[in-house]
């Protein structure tokens, strides 16, 4: 290799490590919280209604879904945990590519398997983040909210997995379709079954629709105790 070609790829590759450290610093701050919440926000609240309204939010979600377990994999320093959130968004992103583009192939079942894989190692990360440092501030808060709004994804995915195996799930004042589109009505289903609310117009219809309902209301009410109490408990320890 020429001299003149192997310092432009030292060069290229320097910057690339940079550019990598950088954006692994930032995602380590407690800042990113912030920015993480918007995302979440996005994903959750303000997604499933561009998706009622217009056929542009379907792929809109599908990259932002990507983009936040993308951030996952800059989100901590441990090799163990920053392989497998990178293999598992690999192959997420491979499966939804496959399913967006011109072929007959299509494994909905298994890459909504793998989104909620992701997720789970995606609040791991974000509890491991929360509680470090025994440090509470504003930013521990929203990422407590983080954590929270990420359970509801959870739910929402799992729902779309119980779907696709059984071809039911939830009923009610609902019509599912079996695509993507179906996520505006799980992800409300989700919410409602994790803030105990229940209104009632959607309900579950079948056994594993019904008892991933229940973890949910369970969940809701077990994690703001428990994140409260960890969270005074070190405030007061610091003091």
């Amino acid at each position: 290799m020429p001299r003149e070609e192997f310092d432009a790829w030292s060069t290229s590759y320097d910057a690339m490590r940079n550019l990598i450290r950088q954006f692994q610093s930032y995602w380590l701050a407690d800042a990113s919280f912030v920015t993480l919440l918007i995302m979440l926000i996005a994903a959750v609240f303000v997604l499933p209604v561009i998706m009622e309204l217009s056929g542009h939010g379907v792929l809109l979600f599908n990259i932002l879904l990507l983009s936040v377990f993308f951030s996952g994999i800059f989100s901590t320093r441990n090799a163990w945990l920053i392989s497998l959130s990178a293999i598992l968004f690999g192959i997420h992103l491979t499966l939804r590519l496959v399913r967006f583009g011109e072929n007959p192939y299509s494994f909905f079942v298994l890459e909504n398997v793998i989104g909620i894989a992701n997720t789970l190692v995606f609040l791991f990360i974000n509890l491991r983040l929360l509680f470090r440092d025994q440090i509470v501030n504003a930013y521990r808060i929203v990422g407590a909210v983080n954590v929270y709004l990420l359970l509801a994804l959870m739910g929402a995915l799992a729902l779309e997995v119980i779907h696709a195996a059984t071809g039911a799930s939830i009923g009610g004042n609902v019509v599912l379709s079996g695509t993507d589109d179906d996520y505006v009505h799980f992800i409300y289903f989700s919410l409602a079954a994790l803030t105990t609310v229940g209104f009632g117009d959607i309900y579950a219809l079948n056994t594993p629709a019904k008892m991933l309902a229940t973890f949910l209301s369970t969940l809701g009410v077990l994690f703001p105790a428990i994140v409260i109490a960890r969270l005074v408990g070190l405030a007061a320890h610091r003091e």
